[in-house]
């Protein structure tokens, strides 16, 4: 049984580490007001809704840890209770070292990043995929994204934690760019536009060029 939250990240050595690196006393302070949240709060639901990516680590049974990038619409990270998240997972290289490890070892980590905005947020539990589960699949998969999932995974939510965004490099996806770009675009199509007929006019108490007349009466 675990005191606090926290201490599924902070284990006897972390905290070990932590009084000799002198903040051990700031993150007691925490635990005792209460630390780290342990199910899924309207903030957090609010943040997941917006995320279109997300990091999610997986270990073997003997600890050897790995990283995989998973990648969707908008909110394709879904929450399913205020103890659960859930995902449609879709097809890529074959490899299955994510299923593999969890067929092993159920215990799980969700990375969740905001460049843009310089969010994070760190989530501990375990996960499990969910094979042939079609009415599962209907409320985790979006219709009108192309890919095609091949089965759920349900990761149980046993703490999260909200990082600093220190050393957090703003990035932008397609997404949010693509109407700037736009936008911009349709303005400079309009700026070219108003600076051609500006060329094209004659100056306030200029008369026409001659070249300019004799080209209208050749061409009528």
């Amino acid at each position: 049984m675990r005191d606090y939250p926290s201490d599924v990240a902070f284990t006897p050595a972390v905290k070990a580490v932590q009084e000799r690196k002198g903040s051990r006393r700031s993150y007691a302070r925490m635990e005792r007001d209460g630390g780290w949240e342990t199910t899924i709060s309207a903030d957090l639901a609010g943040f997941v809704a917006g995320l279109d990516m997300f990091y999610l680590g997986t270990a073997t049974a003997d600890g050897q840890p790995y990283i995989q990038h998973r990648g969707g619409p908008p909110g394709f990270l879904k929450v399913l209770d205020e103890r659960t998240l859930g995902f449609a997972d879709f097809g890529g290289n074959r490899q299955y070292i994510t299923l593999g490890n969890l067929s092993e070892n159920p215990k799980a980590f969700l990375f969740l990043m905001d460049y843009a905005n310089r969010r994070r947020v760190k989530v501990w539990g375990t996960a499990r995929a969910v094979e042939g589960d079609a009415g599962l699949l209907d409320r985790l998969a979006d219709p009108a994204y192309a890919a095609r999932p091949e089965r759920a995974i349900l990761f149980s939510v046993e703490a999260w934690d909200v990082n600093c965004p220190q050393h957090i490099h703003r990035r932008f996806g397609e997404r949010q760019v693509v109407p700037i770009i736009e936008e911009l675009q349709s303005r400079i199509d309009e700026l070219e536009a108003e600076v051609a007929r500006l060329r094209a006019a004659p100056a306030p108490g200029e008369a026409p060029r001659r070249g300019a007349a004799r080209r209208s009466a050749y061409d009528e």
